[in-house]
């Protein structure tokens, strides 16, 4: 477990039930919950427990730039934090207003502590070993930002042809959500619609990387070709790359499109073992156009 949270003991004990694995992320890609999450829970948080203030403007753009659409789009909510303060320096409006965005250089060691989650636990762990007034700010933001989604965050259904292609899957793959998403949330989410029911297990941040929970759950117990990992951002793409697997795109602002051709087409290739080569490549370059690394301002 030397490599591994030890939270993702689940994941290593799981066992084969069936000839294929499938990993689906949970924000943006099982729920259109990316948008509200980030723009009235994570954005507002942030410009108030940073200070952020007299630059909100800049600070909005970055964020969501760097969390819904770009080629970051899905990553941890530590380093997306990083970047935004990183953004905001180097834009000449911030500089005019004589704001100085944090540098954080706690939160960034933390980051690069391989040791420890990237989760609120992970970071009380790093923060005993490590104690810095910037890690109990740190800490309060990512408190907040999960209150406010617990109070924000209800009501909001599945994409429908998720439903169908999880009923249809249900004896056909063993199937886990793989996300960064705090466990807490993620249960609450999935079995407010009673779709927790069609999966295995539900691996939020707390497990691990989205690599990690696809290693521990599907490593060496299935074929390469019978993995598949599907998601809405190029970091569900790198985990699936990561350990062999295919990767199947719900491309951000059509989801609803994406999901309906996963259910008609794409997983019968899949389980046909047709998807890999031309069909999956063609996916994915149409999905990585969606997603730039250089953000509107600087175009």
């Amino acid at each position: 477990m030397a490599e591994f949270p030890e939270a993702a003991r689940e994941l290593l004990a799981m066992q084969p039930q069936h000839e294929f694995f499938i990993g689906i992320d949970s924000d943006g890609c099982a729920f259109d919950t990316m948008e509200i999450k980030h723009k009235e829970c994570f954005i507002p948080t942030t410009i108030k427990y940073w200070n952020l203030q007299p630059v909100a403007k800049y600070a909005r753009e970055a964020a969501e730039f760097v969390n819904l659409y770009s080629t970051w789009r899905g990553i941890n909510r530590w380093p997306a934090l990083v970047m935004v303060f990183d953004l905001l320096r180097e834009r000449p409006e911030v500089q005019a207003r004589g704001v100085v965005p944090p540098e954080v250089p706690r939160i960034r060691a933390f980051i690069a502590a391989a040791d420890y989650p990237k989760s609120n636990d992970g970071l009380k762990a790093y923060k005993s070993a490590h104690p810095d007034p910037e890690l109990d700010r740190a800490l309060e933001w990512s408190q907040a930002v999960n209150a406010a989604i617990a109070e924000m965050v209800k009501g909001i259904p599945p994409f429908p042809y998720l439903r169908r292609s999880l009923e249809f899957l249900q004896d056909k793959a063993d199937i886990i959500v793989v996300s960064q998403t705090p466990d807490e949330a993620l249960h609450r989410e999935w079995e407010e619609h009673g779709i927790d029911r069609y999966v295995r297990l539900i691996a939020g941040q707390e497990k691990g990387t989205k690599t990690q929970h696809i290693a521990c759950a599907a490593g060496g117990k299935y074929r390469p070709d019978h993995i598949l990992v599907i998601g809405d951002a190029p970091g569900d793409m790198k985990a699936a790359r990561a350990n062999g697997a295919l990767f199947y795109p719900i491309n951000p602002g059509h989801e609803d499109e994406s999901w309906q051709r996963f259910y008609e087409e794409a997983v019968h290739r899949f389980l046909n073992g047709q998807y890999a080569g031309e069909y999956e490549a063609a996916l994915i370059a149409e999905f990585e156009r969606l997603l730039p690394e250089t953000p509107p301002w600087k175009r």
